[in-house]
């Protein structure tokens, strides 16, 4: 499996392009903030065909470019029903510092709302590029915050001896850290159950790759993330 990212020019948030092999159709999730001339290098440079845009969630630092992007190859977006108002109107899940940041990039770079939006929802199974990406809800960043799972295997860190199944976990669960959830939309209690139900649960040879900051495993979470550690103990 083809698995390539990088960060978008704001906000450092990541970008994934998914794919069986090179020369293949792909998926593009989470196109961020200036995304739209790397992610043409890296169709280009792999000879990838994209054929959806899945989104994580509904902030605007990971669907700034979708509709550039859905338009330039002509595909469409998903998103779970839960974010969907976001799309239309960004700006109400941000904080005031995020706003005033968006704002401070002046007017050349400009919001639009994409057209071609699907709803993806809990237990969905998405076969799309060749690709099974299995959805999970795991709402408290924001209501519609999905994990997005696949049993290909990728490479745990370098050394290509490793390898575990995947998950983009957007910004459910990021190496040592969790989401935000004092955002408009973010709920601490759905968090925890999310956290308990939907992480805890995952395979610990999982390959999580976050929407923010480097790739981690959910064993690695389990063993040293202190918001995981901290439900553990009160768990037993």
């Amino acid at each position: 499996m083809l698995v390539i990212g990088f960060p978008a020019v704001a906000f450092g948030t990541n970008c994934y392009v998914l794919a069986p092999a090179v020369g293949e159709e792909c998926v593009v999730v989470d196109p961020g903030v200036g995304v739209v001339d790397r992610l043409a290098e890296v169709v280009a440079e792999h000879q990838l065909r994209p054929v959806a845009v899945v989104l994580t969630h509904g902030h605007l630092d990971h669907t700034f470019s979708v509709a550039p992007v859905g338009g330039a190859y002509g595909v469409p977006a998903y998103i779970h029903p839960g974010d969907t108002d976001l799309l239309a109107d960004p700006l109400k899940g941000l904080s005031e510092q995020a706003a005033a940041m968006m704002a401070s990039f002046g007017p050349g770079l400009t919001y639009t709302a994409p057209e071609d939006v699907r709803a993806m929802g809990d237990g969905t199974v998405l076969e799309l590029a060749g690709l099974t990406l299995v959805v999970d809800h795991a709402p408290g960043h924001t209501p519609g915050s999905v994990l997005l799972r696949t049993d290909a295997r990728i490479p745990v860190s370098a050394d290509p001896g490793q390898t575990g199944p995947l998950c983009l976990s957007g910004d459910v669960l990021f190496a040592g850290s969790i989401g935000r959830t004092d955002l408009p939309g973010g709920d601490p209690q759905a968090m925890r159950v999310t956290l308990v139900t939907r992480v805890a649960s995952l395979d610990p040879a999982t390959v999580v790759l976050p929407g923010h900051g480097p790739r981690t495993t959910i064993g690695a979470e389990l063993a040293s993330n202190p918001y995981l550690r901290a439900l553990a103990a009160v768990s037993r």
